[in-house]
């Protein structure tokens, strides 16, 4: 119109997109609920697990169902912990990598993310996050496979979820199957048995 200011357009906004750290809190717990589930069933343990390992997931267990998620976190943490203890050096990968980790010291040159932005170093550690989730359901399908569990659907999504990672990143497609795997692990995987405490022998 004559005489109308002259605006410039409104930029537009540009879409971001969700990461696995912007997830609601109680899908992140998922993630780590349910592999913790299926690391103290395999046959290492002989189906019995050490109580220091069975009574944190069973808490974290009770808790996530509860809706007490900062209860489930901390159960969880306590049982990453756990396994990063020297008493089981032979849980395999990737399972294995459910422990915490502790890095080893070394000068800011030699660590890879020191020069990258702060964005950077976000977008690195959502790529690392997602290739552990896919290498944990992917080691569960090979549990899973060799101990007789059926995984459904769910299982036959995690290929699709692969070359999902490839072409274009930690999409919500791909956590979308993952979080598939890891509902479905929950409603078929039994929780593992906490070992038999024998009573103590009276005096004889």
């Amino acid at each position: 119109m004559p005489g109308a200011p002259n605006k410039p357009p409104a930029p537009a906004e540009v879409p971001v997109l969700p990461t696995a750290r912007s997830d609601p809190v109680e899908r992140r717990l998922l993630r780590r609920l349910a592999p913790f589930r299926v690391a103290l069933r395999l046959d290492l343990w002989k189906g019995s697990p050490h109580s220091d390992l069975t009574t944190p997931l069973l808490k974290a267990e009770a808790a996530y169902v509860q809706g007490d998620y900062p209860t489930t976190q901390t159960h969880l943490d306590q049982l990453a912990v756990r396994f990063h203890e020297p008493r089981w050096p032979t849980i395999p990968e990737p399972f294995r990598s459910l422990r915490v980790e502790i890095p080893a010291p070394q000068p800011p040159a030699w660590d890879p993310d020191a020069s990258a932005t702060p964005e950077e170093r976000g977008r690195r550690k959502d790529r690392r996050d997602a290739e552990f989730q896919l290498a944990l359901a992917e080691g569960t399908l090979q549990w899973a496979a060799g101990h007789g569990v059926d995984l459904g659907g769910p299982a036959q999504r995690i290929p699709s979820a692969r070359d999902e990672l490839l072409a274009s990143g930690a999409t919500d497609a791909f956590y979308a199957a993952i979080d598939a795997l890891w509902a479905e692990v929950r409603e078929r995987v039994p929780l593992p048995s906490a070992p038999v405490t024998k009573p103590a022998s009276g005096p004889g």
